[in-house]
């Protein structure tokens, strides 16, 4: 079976319509943003979100942007976001990651949030990223690796760490589906997908300051959690969700 896009995720994961759990995510990527450029107005800039999916989170960050773009390949959440968002700064279309509509070199900030392992090919994606950032721009770029115990997307322990042909046979013997669509690739290759940017990385950062950077519902300061969660990052920047800021050269 060939590996296209899901392009009626949001019937599949209706989460993505979960407004408290979206709006939270928007605010770790409005503060991540506010701290990599030092600033809190952020006005002055366009953001487009590659992987918009039902718009929530677009239409708390357009409070912030001065333009907002939300671009997805699932035309029904398109939709939905058309209908229910409106804002004067606010635009949404369907679109492909691997094609961005956008002209080079036109926007501030881009968004990428948990999107990669959802894209037929990620490498053409993050060229696209590249190409429509302006110079010093840079993409606030947010998703797991392979090498975690329970997948996120299925709730299956090590189903994307086993070899793919497996992962299939496993999703349909838990009664979860019948092809593992999701495609996620090492840290290693990861940062190899990302290596025309220049790179920084707030994993550890996000985790060490959780209500800082609004993630404190997940890592209460000072919890268990919270010390293991620290740790892992610290040391093993490989078994931790990643948190990244990919910057464009500025000059190109």
């Amino acid at each position: 079976m060939d590996r296209d896009y899901q392009y009626n995720y949001s019937a599949l994961k209706p989460s993505v319509f979960n407004a408290e759990g979206r709006e939270r995510k928007a605010r770790t990527v409005l503060k991540v943003c506010q701290d990599y450029l030092a600033r809190e107005d952020l006005t002055d800039l366009t953001l487009l979100d590659v992987g918009s999916s039902s718009g929530i989170i677009d239409n708390l960050l357009a409070d912030y942007f001065g333009t907002v773009f939300g671009v997805d390949i699932d035309e029904p959440a398109m939709a939905h976001a058309r209908e229910t968002f409106a804002k004067p700064n606010l635009h949404f279309a369907a679109g492909d990651a691997m094609a961005l509509e956008q002209d080079d070199a036109s926007v501030d900030v881009v968004v990428c949030s948990h999107v990669y392992e959802h894209v037929p090919d990620a490498s053409q994606m993050f060229r696209e990223i590249y190409r429509v950032l302006k110079p010093g721009g840079f993409c606030y770029f947010s998703g797991n690796n392979r090498l975690m115990y329970m997948e996120p997307h299925h709730k299956l322990p090590l189903l994307s760490v086993i070899p793919r042909p497996m992962a299939h046979y496993y999703l349909r013997a838990a009664g979860k589906g019948d092809f593992y669509h999701e495609k996620h690739v090492s840290y290693w290759a990861l940062r190899k997908l990302c290596e025309a940017f220049n790179f920084s990385d707030y994993s550890a950062r996000v985790i060490a300051e959780p209500t800082r950077f609004g993630v404190d519902y997940m890592l209460p300061p000072g919890s268990l959690k919270h010390r293991l969660a620290h740790f892992v990052a610290r040391g093993l920047p490989w078994l931790t969700p990643h948190i990244w800021v990919l910057a464009k050269h500025g000059q190109d």
